[in-house]
This record gives C-alpha cells, structure tokens and sequence, in this order.
C-alpha cells in the first residue's frame, strides 16, 4: 500500500509556491490570524475520495484535493492593484502546477482537466480575517495518488 505520501505532496506543493519568489510567506496551514503585508500563500488539505475512474481491482486510485489561498490586505494601495496582483500570482502558481503536474514524479498527475471531479480552479473572494478584510484567491488542486490504498476481499 504507498498510501497518500501527504508530506510529500504537501512540501512538493510548498515548494512551487516559494520557488516563485513573489509570496511573502508560504503557510502550510489555514492562517488564524491576519497574514502580513504582500500576498501571502497558505496551501492544506481539503478534502479526500476515491478516484472511482482511475481505480483498478486490487487497489484504489485516491484523489485529494489542496487549497491554496493567496491572501492580501484589501487596505493596500494603490486599490486598483490589488486584483491585477492577485491575478499574477495565481496565473504564477497555475504555470508552475501546469509545468509540473506531477509534482516531481510525488503524485500521478494534478487533475487539470477533471478527468475524476472538479478541475484544477481557482475563485477569488474575500475572507474576514481579525475583523480586517482580506482579497483571497482560492486555488483549488485536485491531486491523483495511484494505488493509494490495497483492496482486500
């Protein structure tokens, strides 16, 4: 049984993010409270399944997706560059996953097209953060893990 190699794809994750150089931190969890100044990148789990598609007989193909948030103060200025910077940084992150949808041979692909559920996507938004209003883009990246977990009778 490989199982979900959770560390493993997490830090692949992380590691894309950072790489970019455009992320003042990088969280490997939902913050608590309100993020720095700049963007920062927060990634974790959201959510695990069977990929019933992808799953053979004597073993379960899994699909996990990740969130990865990228946060900003909505009090930044100039205020009409908050979204076009946004805008970049996911665009950054999306090349980079697309470039790499394998995550280093981690995992067997990142799920671009939705061949097992939702696409890899992102939605941008705003979250309530310490009573301090944040610009989020939500990147939302569904992982395939062959072979995940061994089927018994």
């Amino acid at each position: 049984m490989a199982g979900l190699n959770t560390l493993a794809v997490l830090n692949a994750l992380q590691s894309h993010a950072m790489a970019l150089g455009i992320f003042d931190r990088v969280n490997t969890h939902e913050p608590k409270a309100v993020p720095g100044s700049g963007i920062t990148c927060a990634i974790w789990m959201s959510s695990i399944r069977p990929a019933n598609l992808r799953s053979a007989l004597d073993s379960t193909t899994a699909r996990v997706e990740w969130l990865c948030r990228l946060y900003t103060s909505m009090l930044a200025d100039p205020q009409d560059a908050i979204d076009p910077q946004m805008m970049m940084a996911a665009d950054a992150v999306f090349t980079r996953l697309v470039a790499d949808f394998s995550l280093g041979d981690t995992v067997s692909n990142i799920d671009l097209l939705g061949h097992v559920g939702d696409p890899l996507r992102s939605e941008a938004g705003y979250v309530n953060q310490d009573g301090k209003l944040m610009r989020v883009v939500t990147i939302y990246i569904p992982v395939v893990i062959n072979d995940a977990w061994d089927q018994e009778d």
